[in-house]
């Protein structure tokens, strides 16, 4: 593999269509599982135990985001080996290679709880590994000379993202309800497989950036390490030590109850005590090194200081994200859930009833306006409202996507109430939700791509793109944090006081979450300076 830029000229780089043809096939099989997860599990004997449907539903759920939360966990461990070992490309191929066998375990073992759980985990583990290197894998391919074009390959590549994403939701429901799970999880193992040996097949044409192997003394974690505990000890390394022992703390009281010693929610198991530790952890240690990063000069480059600089304001823009994936990720259960108890349209005669016959499939729509959306805004809106005086900035468009998320929330509410006073609705009115997060989505996470790649410093990409995986994460726990705060007797009581039923409360309390987000984040964007970090041509 090359380790330099071969003279692109400002040319589309050859190796592309490796990278884009590896994503397609990957996220249909990684959307494929994903998406029927949660109705398999509410009617498979894996949950046979519980004693009603409702308990099941929560349950499910709970698996649902748990997976989630390790899927974006893992980046942080599939960024640190690349960069610190084996680089991009050799952490991609053996990272597909759980991955490949994560499916295989899910199609073999439906029926075994220890053998399905073990494939959820390999698939977490796989993906998760892979995240942040894929990403940025792709922007090693540009450099000066034609990162104009890198635009347009990012676009493509959330474009392709979504294309997997499309059929993969609309045919698995489909082969689940048909041909059971075995099929139902064992097709997308077959496309893992697919998008394994076409990522491998490119290997000669790549642009490797060789990793630091732990030589770089200037990387992110020194530097930090050098503010926090260097000659100059102050404020900032109280702060750090505050967030690192908070986080042991969590996790001692966690492991306390095994003891008998009850000083820890119950209901919080060990993946929220674990985020929860981990977010002190990184709260503590990003605050505490941005109080005292100054204390690093003389032992690093100034460039380096400003680059960790920059990461750290990055973390505080990802930080903000957050609450739009507690919104985003529920579409695969809370709004799988809704659309199960609505009535399916097939009297309309606009209604694909011959094709759409599940409520799971809906889905299908959100890659599907995605396809349409990213034309549409790059052709239509953005350059409509530059002639009209609006400079749509990537974290302006990051902020408006939180808002209108949260406003397709505010209508899968409107909707739950409806049912809840025993009316029949119409799975056909989900489209306005569904249409409202994908625009949302479009305008956060396709923008972020971009956004998290270009203001990251060369040597601090994959750490970069780990973190923002991490959003995912920390959206996850709010989902679970929430969903155990609700099943408090105290709260359902409460809650049903209000004239209320817990469905249509949480869908009006992650609203306004994420609205509120959106206001802080708008507030934060306003002062962010913006960077240029894509490699110099070679």
């Amino acid at each position: 593999m090359s380790t330099t830029a071969e003279a692109s000229q400002g040319r589309m780089p050859r190796q592309i269509p490796y990278i884009i043809g590896n994503e397609a096939c990957e996220r249909f099989s990684f959307y494929g599982m994903r998406n029927i997860l949660v109705p398999f599990l509410i009617s498979s004997v894996l949950l046979a135990y519980l004693p009603d449907q409702a308990a099941r539903e929560g349950a499910a759920k709970d698996l649902f985001h748990s997976f989630v939360i390790g899927v974006y966990f893992f980046p942080l461990l599939g960024g640190w080996l690349s960069d610190r070992y084996f680089g991009k490309y050799n952490t991609v191929l053996w990272f597909s290679l759980i991955y490949c066998a994560g499916h295989a375990c899910l199609a073999m073992f439906e029926s075994h709880a220890t053998g399905f759980y073990t494939g959820l985990f390999l698939i977490a583990l796989g993906s998760g590994g892979i995240k942040p290197l894929v990403v940025t894998f792709c922007g090693d391919q540009f450099d000066q000379t034609n990162k104009t074009k890198a635009k347009v390959v990012f676009d493509a590549f959330y474009w392709i993202i979504n294309f997997g994403s499309f059929f993969a939701s609309l045919l698995m429901p489909l082969v689940l309800n048909s041909w059971g799970p075995a099929w139902a999880f064992g097709i997308p193992g077959i496309l893992m497989f697919i998008a394994t040996l076409i990522f491998w097949a490119g290997r000669k044409k790549y642009v490797n950036v060789p990793p630091s192997r732990g030589n770089d003394p200037d990387s992110f974690l020194s530097i930090v390490r050098s503010a926090l505990l260097g000659n100059e000890r102050g404020i900032g390394t109280l702060v750090a030590a505050v967030g690192v022992i908070g986080g042991g703390v969590m996790l001692l009281l966690w492991a306390l109850k095994f003891a008998g010693v009850a000083l820890w929610p119950e209901a919080w198991g060990f993946v929220i005590t674990a985020c929860l530790a981990l977010g002190a952890v990184i709260a503590g240690v990003g605050f505490g090194a941005s109080l005292q990063l100054e204390s690093a000069r003389g032992m690093h480059p100034d460039a380096a200081i400003e680059g960790v600089r920059s990461v750290l304001r990055i973390l505080i823009v990802f930080a903000l994200v957050t609450p739009f994936w507690s919104l985003f990720d529920q579409k695969a259960s809370t709004w799988v859930i809704q659309g199960k108890a609505m009535q399916i349209p097939h009297d309309l005669w606009w209604w694909p009833s011959r094709l759409v016959k599940d409520a799971t499939q809906m889905q299908a729509l959100n890659p599907l306006m995605v396809m349409l959306l990213i034309p549409f805004n790059n052709l239509v809106l953005y350059p409509a409202l530059r002639r009209m005086g609006f400079n749509v900035t990537a974290l302006r468009r990051m902020g408006w996507g939180i808002a209108i998320s949260a406003l397709s929330w505010v209508v899968a509410g409107l909707l739950q109430l409806q049912m809840d006073d025993g009316q029949q609705v119409s799975l056909a009115w989900q489209t306005l939700p569904y249409l409202l997060l994908t625009f949302g989505e479009v305008l956060v996470s396709a923008t972020a791509l971009e956004f998290a790649y270009s203001q990251a410093p060369m040597a601090m990409k994959g750490v970069i793109m780990a973190f923002w995986y991490l959003t995912s994460t920390f959206g996850g726990l709010w989902v679970l944090l929430t969903n155990a705060s609700v099943r408090d007797p105290a709260v359902i009581g409460w809650i049903q006081t209000q004239g209320w039923t817990e469905n249509a409360f949480l869908m009006f309390f992650f609203a306004g979450f994420a609205f509120v987000a959106a206001l802080a984040f708008a507030l934060y964007a306003r002062t962010y300076p913006m960077q240029d970090n894509y490699r110099t041509a070679a």
